[in-house]
């Protein structure tokens, strides 16, 4: 996954999405999705359907969540035979991968990991629809053709059960200007799970987009001493699956 360095085409669904108005490729994902921005004001994305999740289900996710967590406006979500699109209003601020912050390691992953609690915290896990539980995950990949280590049937017992944002690599925390965490995005596998599945992911990505004496230091601000073998295991399983 990364923000693209050169012009990449632009599917068609794309461009009539977009109608008169302006593109910038933003973001390209490993499976061929691709996001741009548009020159009025909106992000468009599109990618190959797939089985562990969907645009539309995010875009139910992103309505549920909007009364609570500043996230991206749903403007319009469709499919076809072979392809997917979701349409969101742009939010202001930078990913906390943009180059400045890359620069800025210890204001980025400070921002990531307080958004991250701040996000558990404003999220009502009583009302929440949606499951990003171990056994959903599981079930998942099942369906998905994929194996699963034995060992990770055995999920270690859970801490404290939130609303996990079920992608919470360092790219999809929002920064201001003043570097302050302001919006979440990409929450297409949303769901109810243990805190350490979200965190033990956002500290891998801060070990992959700042270095790994950064991972501890992304947990640190979330508020929580690092658990191992909590960490190890959702690592594992997000591996895996």
């Amino acid at each position: 996954m990364s923000i693209p360095a050169e012009t990449i085409p632009v599917p068609p669904r794309v461009r009539r999405l977009a109608g008169t108005a302006g593109l910038v490729p933003v973001w390209r994902n490993a499976v061929g999705g691709v996001t741009f921005r548009t020159s009025d004001g909106r992000h468009i994305k599109h990618g190959p359907r797939h089985a562990e999740t969907s645009m539309r289900a995010e875009a139910g996710r992103l309505a549920w969540a909007s009364p609570h967590v500043r996230v991206p406006e749903v403007l319009e979500a469709g499919e076809d035979d072979t392809h997917e699109w979701l349409v969101t209003r742009t939010l202001a601020g930078s990913s906390a991968i943009e180059p400045r912050w890359i620069a800025e390691p210890a204001t980025a992953v400070r921002a990531v990991g307080e958004g991250l609690r701040a996000l558990h915290e404003a999220l009502p896990a009583s009302d929440c629809p949606f499951e990003w539980s171990v056994p959903s995950r599981l079930a998942n990949a099942a369906r998905r053709g994929i194996a699963v280590p034995p060992a990770l049937q055995d999920a270690p017992e859970i801490d404290r059960l939130v609303v996990c944002h079920a992608d919470a690599c360092c790219p999809n925390t929002l920064l201001d200007d003043a570097g302050r965490w302001c919006a979440h995005v990409d929450l297409g596998a949303l769901g109810l799970a243990d805190r350490w599945a979200d965190i033990a992911v956002a500290s891998m990505s801060a070990g992959w987009n700042y270095g790994p004496a950064w991972e501890d230091r992304l947990v640190l601000a979330y508020g929580v001493e690092p658990d191992r073998p909590r960490i190890a295991y959702y690592r594992a399983l997000w591996n895996a699956t």
